[in-house]
């Protein structure tokens, strides 16, 4: 007899002879009757033992405790109609045994796997093999499965070929660090993993590929937080002869495609907002737009006022902004306090809570500003009876990324986020380069190798930092979905761009000669975009975290409890590898 699936029968298999085999989710006793409820990759169904009639099956199950391995066999029957669980996908039926197995006992489990959190983080994921038992996270790999599945689908529909890129590559440092690994043949050389196969997958289209795709695992050492990995995986695309309006064509088809998966429906096209106007209006260059507070600059109203922090902001040409939540000038002194220590933490001053309560309006710094600054002020922001306004003041990045974190964490606060509701939105025209105080030099806001606007591109000898580049990201809900841009296919702009980041030619052809080289040779006019697929299944799967999504995630500290790892190594590897002696000479 086939194995069938319990957790996939239903009513209309009543009366037929099943093979069942699967782990015990629970057993119970009443009235001389066993149940057992028996879990596979389809569920959980309901299997009933009556020792009067088979006393063998009775003693073969008797011993089965939780998550032991067993099989059964037995006649699928419909239940009572005061037995019927509607809790459950098989409710309706049940599974009378005629034969019963254990394949396999357990020892008693340090993980529960009916969903009930009931182990600290620490012990899940060192037996995170009992922790993927748990219904939840079966769902979000097996909607994994299919996203990914469907992509493949999609792309091949499109014309793009799946090629692989290589695993061991140069280290070529820019942004995140480099997971490094050393070469046994090449003494005191490494490889290193890629942090995307950027570099390939541009080869390619000089190779004239021109439609590529790859679901790659890629690789950065850098600090972790929820929805941030050491290894993740990207869906990466590239594309000769096409421009923007390509690329975002594309990828609301593919969005399309496969959010339906998890019940969500989109709207193409997609809203699209400036870089600028992000920062702006929402203090994020990944702005949820599912909610308003909209974020206000009121320097021209207070660059005067009798407030000198304010004063002083604008004279040094800060700014002064911030936003009205509704309803909520009843907030008490310790959540104040608590919103000035994030804007804290976000590089401000701290912030500042002005209120209309009564009539009357209530500034956190008492007597600085006159009754008519007040009013001013109170417009300016919109602020209505029983509403609160945080303000910061600080210089435009400072000030966005202050009231970013505010925004976001008030309307989490005060609820102001609908239930079941997206949001979509590419943003585009990001600057080409930014600043760094501590280093003095420019650094890539995406990568060496996007495009520059061509109107701009004379610029980047002269005014790099008014250079706008071809590049978009795309967003959901506040979170950043993937990124892409237009590259450069000419060696001069990209030997010029190379300049602007304070690379000298010696070390472009150092790092990057083979992509000089390529670039010589026919390159076509192509861009892309990398999708975070771990990301894309997280917020599909409604998951708080991408350790949900992802079957062997590491901790915070990027090491993996369950195998203990990274671990050390015998002696004998160093020396082979000739690490030891490297360290003495360092």
């Amino acid at each position: 007899m086939k194995r069938q699936l319990g957790g996939a029968l239903d009513a209309s298999r009543v009366g037929e002879q099943v093979l069942l085999q699967g782990w015990v989710a629970s057993q119970r006793n009443h009235g001389g009757v066993m149940f057992i409820n028996l879990r596979d990759r389809g569920g959980v169904v309901q299997i009933v033992v009556h020792p009067e009639e088979h006393p063998e099956v009775a003693e073969a199950l008797m011993a089965a405790r939780l998550e032991w391995v067993i099989e059964v066999r037995g006649e699928v029957a419909r239940r009572a109609p005061e037995a019927v669980n509607p809790q459950m996908a098989t409710g309706e039926i049940e599974v009378v045994a005629t034969f019963g197995a254990i394949l396999s006992p357990a020892e008693p489990v340090p993980v529960a796997v009916d969903g009930i959190v009931d182990a600290n983080e620490d012990t899940r994921l060192r037996y995170r093999y009992l922790e993927l038992r748990r219904a939840n996270l079966q769902q979000n790999l097996r909607l994994r499965h299919r996203v990914a599945l469907e992509i493949r689908r999609f792309c091949d529909e499109q014309g793009f070929a799946e090629i692989e890129t290589p695993i061991l590559t140069r280290s070529t440092p820019e942004g995140a660090r480099d997971y490094l690994v050393p070469s046994r043949v090449h003494p005191e050389a490494f490889y290193a993993l890629p942090q995307s196969p950027q570099l390939f997958k541009q080869l390619l289209m000089v190779a004239g590929f021109e439609r590529y795709v790859q679901i790659a695992r890629c690789f950065r050492d850098e600090d972790l937080r929820a929805d941030r990995q050491p290894e993740f995986t990207q869906v990466d695309l590239e594309m000769s002869f096409i421009d923007e309006e390509d690329v975002y064509a594309l990828i609301e088809g593919l969005f399309a495609r496969i959010f339906p998966l998890a019940g969500i429906e989109i709207e193409v096209p997609f809203r699209r907002m400036p870089w600028a106007e992000a920062m702006a209006r929402y203090g994020s260059d990944k702005p949820d737009l599912r909610f308003g507070l909209e974020i206000q600059d009121i320097t021209n109203k207070v660059a005067k006022s009798g407030f000198r922090a304010f004063q002083q902001t604008a004279a040094e040409g800060g700014t002064v902004r911030g936003f009205t939540v509704p309803g909520a000038a009843g907030a008490s002194r310790r959540e104040v306090d608590g919103w000035a220590e994030l804007a804290r933490r976000h590089g401000a001053a701290g912030a500042l809570t002005f209120r209309r309560r009564e009539g009357e309006l209530q500034f956190q710094v008492k007597n600085v500003l006159s009754d008519a600054e007040l009013e001013s002020l109170a417009e300016a922001l919109s602020l209505g009876e029983g509403d609160l306004a945080l303000i910061v003041a600080g210089s435009p990045k400072v000030a966005a990324n202050a009231l970013g974190a505010l925004r976001s964490e008030l309307a989490e606060t005060y609820g102001l986020i609908p239930e079941g509701t997206h949001a979509f939105l590419w943003v585009t025209d990001f600057p080409l380069l930014e600043w760094d105080e501590n280093d003095e030099r420019f650094y890539s806001m995406n990568h060496p190798f996007t495009a520059p606007k061509e109107e701009h591109a004379d610029r980047l000898s002269t005014a790099p930092g008014s250079v706008q580049a071809r590049a978009y990201d795309i967003v959901m809900d506040g979170f950043e979905l993937g990124g892409g841009s237009i590259r450069i296919h000419d060696r001069a702009l990209q030997q010029e761009a190379f300049r602007a980041l304070g690379i000298s030619d010696e070390e472009a052809r150092e790092r990057f000669g083979f992509l000089l080289d390529a670039l010589t040779y026919g390159a076509p006019p192509h861009g892309g975009i990398a999708l975070g697929l771990d990301r894309i299944v997280m917020l599909m799967s409604g998951a708080p975290s991408l350790r949900d999504v992802i079957a062997f995630p590491k901790t915070t500290s990027a090491s993996c409890l369950m195998t203990d790892a990274p671990s050390r190594v015998d002696a004998s590897q160093l020396r082979e590898l000739g690490i030891e002696n490297l360290k003495r000479e360092i």
